[in-house]
């Protein structure tokens, strides 16, 4: 007689598998883009080339899959059981990035990947307890209250500002800008997702949503901040290294999702003070350990720019003498002179 397996396991089976999966895509889409590249405008520079590679569209698929396997994990276990294995796709794509794209990742940048990792635990695991609508009417109630509309506002101000201010002066050289963009959206993506899932579950439970335009308008939403995130991350994948961009990216993207979360579906409000102290040290633990991958990037970029050069110690120069009318008898006369940076021999 087979045993049967609990709904908690059954959940932690798809977390897992949903986190190797996305763990993989971000591989196979960073190999897709670098292969793009080679034919056309790289996705950093503004082109699209990788839409005709397919590597990219595997690591597309692959990500769809974990982000299936992920919402049906919702189905048998709880949020706090789910939502915390997510960082294990930072460590799947960090260990295949290192072994496969040979992108090293050093001590110091390891550290702030277990600390990004274990802020993130703390915030979710002490994260309120959600509470789901009944209607897509009450989402559209929850979405157009001043404290969201605020944060939606705020959030279009800034992505509008990196776009046009930030990005062609400093996207190259700052991750910050990218992922910044692209978690804004990504925060705004998820909560209209919901809503569609929402208006989803109502309508197979024989409570018709598609009625109501406000199931059309988050699903207009939810493509729009979609297409930008999934655009700003190729970009973020196709200038910087995986290592740094994956664990970055499940910060910030974690962060603004409970942040827009919680104003919308006013999560916090009756939560215990140690919970949210507990929230507060987690998100202090996050910033520490960005800081420190901002440092190991600078480090190993510095140190790469700083390798040593044969001709390093010294300068040389070629002294020909053209006192003379044959040319081949001054070859003779021809002499190096280096002018020695310091007083060591070479």
């Amino acid at each position: 007689m087979a045993m049967e397996v609990s709904d908690n396991a059954k959940g932690l089976a798809l977390a897992v598998s949903s986190s190797a999966f996305i763990g993989v895509s971000f591989i196979l889409k960073k190999i897709g883009l670098l292969r793009a590249a080679k034919c056309g405008a790289r996705a950093g520079g503004g082109g699209y080339t990788y839409l005709s590679e397919p590597l990219w569209w595997a690591g597309m698929t692959t990500m769809l899959l974990g982000e299936v396997a992920n919402f049906v994990a919702y189905i048998f276990a709880p949020a706090v059981l789910v939502t915390p294995l997510g960082a294990l796709s930072i460590i799947v794509s960090s260990v295949l990035a290192h072994f496969v794209l040979k992108e090293r990742l050093e001590k110091l940048g390891v550290l702030g990947c277990v600390l990004c990792i274990v802020g993130s635990v703390v915030v979710v695991m002490h994260a309120p307890e959600e509470h789901m609508p009944n209607s897509v009417v009450e989402i559209w109630n929850l979405a157009t209250q001043p404290g969201f509309l605020a944060y939606a506002m705020t959030t279009l101000l800034l992505v509008g500002t990196l776009v046009l201010f930030f990005e062609r002066r400093y996207g190259q050289t700052n991750i910050l800008i990218y992922l910044g963009i692209c978690s804004s959206m990504g925060s705004l993506t998820v909560v209209s997702i919901k809503a569609i899932g929402v208006a989803i579950k109502l309508t197979l439970d024989g409570v018709n949503q598609a009625a109501y335009p406000y199931t059309w308008f988050f699903l207009m939403v939810a493509i729009i901040c979609g297409v930008s995130q999934i655009n700003y991350l190729n970009k973020a994948l196709d200038t910087f290294n995986l290592a740094i961009v994956s664990p970055i990216y499940y910060v910030m993207f974690t962060t603004l999702t409970i942040l827009a979360s919680g104003i919308m579906f006013k999560d916090w409000a009756g939560q215990s003070l140690s919970s949210i102290a507990s929230e507060l040290c987690g998100l202090i633990t996050i910033l520490s350990g960005t800081i420190l991958l901002h440092t190991a990037e600078e480090g190993a970029n510095n140190s790469a720019a700083l390798l040593p050069w044969p001709l390093d110690k010294g300068s040389i120069s070629w002294c020909i003498s053209l006192s003379s009318d044959n040319l081949l008898k001054n070859v003779e006369e021809d002499y190096f002179t280096a002018v020695q940076n310091s007083p060591d021999p070479v």
